[in-house]
This record gives structure tokens, C-alpha cells and sequence, in this order.
């Protein structure tokens, strides 16, 4: 990890991390084998998405990795963390969550969420290892997103959980 800095995404990045999200989507769809490839969210929606992105850069230049956070209504909601498959296990993600978590704070937030797979063991179980607990959506916007997998079918590829770490 020495040879990775964490900082926040530059405008003109936000293309290149639909490529990351895409090729670190590829493990994910390798496990849970759904019937269309899963969409990386487009550079435009999330580069005007109230928030931040954060990006894992090598001393080289490369960027392996990023974490984007919504910020809306006082809630923050970790929204994506994507690594390069070469990259990972190396604490690139682990990282990056502890920056936005750090940021989210910064910015006053008490505590974060996220929806995540419940048995994918690169979702949940490594969610819990950095401080997550399942909670029960209550919020609208937590209740939506809930909607929105269903909608999508997203929560018939596995059981989808939300967890909240307290900051």
C-alpha cells in the first residue's frame, strides 16, 4: 500500500472510473452469474451526484481504485468502491473506505451506509470487518434504494443487506 495515495477524484477521471468499476464488476459477475452484465454508473451521473469521489493512485499515476459517497439531506451513503481485479488484496479497498469514512466525517456526518451483498465475501463480510453492522432501512432514501434493487432484480442474485458504520 505504500505505493498508493488516496485523494480526490479530478473531473476529467470520472471516464476512467467507469472502466475500474466495469473491470472490478467482472469478479463480481464471474461469482453471481446474472443474466445482463451489471452497468457502471455513467462519468456524467456521477461526477454531478451531490458528494465526493476519492481515488486510489500508484506512485505511477495509475489510478487502481475509487470510492464514490453520496451526500444528500445530511445522510452520506457509500455508494461504490471499485479496485482494479490485479489489484486487489492488497488493502486498496480497505483504504479507501477508511478516507471516505474520514471525509464523511469531516463534513459532519455521525454515520454512513451502504447496500451491499450479504454473502459475497469481498461485500459483507469485509464491510463488518472495517466497523459496518446490518441496519434496517429506514430513511426514504434508504427505503428507495431498497426499491430500486428489487425493481432491477438486483436482490435475486443474492440477499442484499444495508449496513451503517457510526463515524
Amino acid at each position: 500500500m505504500d505505493d498508493v495515495t488516496i485523494r480526490p477524484a479530478r473531473t476529467d477521471e470520472h471516464v476512467l472510473l467507469e472502466e475500474v468499476e466495469h473491470a472490478a464488476d467482472t469478479v463480481l459477475e464471474t461469482l453471481l452469474q446474472p443474466e445482463q452484465p451489471f452497468a457502471p454508473t455513467p462519468a456524467a451521473e456521477r461526477a454531478s451526484a451531490p458528494g465526493f469521489t476519492l481515488v486510489a493512485e500508484e506512485d505511477t499515476g495509475e489510478v487502481v481504485g475509487f470510492v464514490h459517497v453520496l451526500d444528500a439531506r445530511d445522510k452520506a451513503h457509500l455508494e461504490q468502491v471499485s479496485v482494479l481485479p490485479d489489484h486487489g488484496r492488497r488493502g486498496i479497498g480497505r483504504a479507501l473506505v477508511e478516507a471516505a469514512c474520514a471525509e464523511a466525517r469531516e463534513r459532519g456526518h455521525r454515520s454512513i451506509t451502504l447496500r451491499t451483498f450479504a454473502d459475497v465475501p469481498w461485500n459483507a463480510p469485509f464491510y463488518r470487518s472495517v466497523g459496518f453492522a446490518e441496519t434496517e432501512p429506514s430513511s426514504v432514501a434508504q427505503l428507495a434504494r431498497q426499491a430500486t434493487e428489487q425493481a432491477t432484480g438486483l436482490d435475486r442474485l443474492g440477499r442484499r443487506v444495508q449496513m451503517t458504520r457510526e463515524l
